[in-house]
C-alpha cells in the first residue's frame, strides 16, 4: 500500500518478494521465495536509488535518504540513511501535516 502524497525518487526499488536461502545443500533458485507486503504511509519521501525490502512499513511523513537500504520499519516523521538504514533524525509533525493524515 502506498499512501497519499508519497514521493519516490528515480531508481528507487520497492520490492515485496525475496528468495529463501536457508538450505545450503540447494541452490538459492531452487529454494522458493516469500512475499511480504510493503506499506508506505502518507507524505513519505523515498530518495533516489533507495531500496525498500519486503515486510517494511515506512511511517507517515518519513524520509528515506538516497541510496538507503531499508530492512526494518521506519518510524513516522523520521529520517533514515545508510546501509542498512538507521534513524538519524526525528521531528514532531506540524498542525498542517497532522491534518492531512
Amino acid at each position: 500500500m502506498i499512501g497519499d502524497d508519497v514521493q519516490v525518487g528515480p531508481g528507487a526499488v520497492i520490492t515485496t518478494g525475496n528468495h529463501l536461502y536457508g538450505d545450503p545443500s540447494l541452490p538459492v533458485r531452487l529454494q522458493g521465495g516469500e512475499i511480504s507486503d510493503v506499506e508506505i504511509e502518507a507524505g513519505a519521501w523515498i530518495g533516489a536509488q533507495a531500496v525498500i525490502l519486503p515486510g517494511v512499513r515506512v511511517g507517515t511523513g518519513a524520509v528515506v535518504g538516497a541510496g538507503a537500504v531499508v530492512t526494518e520499519d521506519v518510524p513516522p516523521y523520521s529520517l533514515v540513511v545508510g546501509v542498512p538504514a538507521r534513524v538519524v533524525r526525528t521531528w514532531a509533525p506540524t498542525v498542517e501535516s497532522a491534518a492531512r493524515s
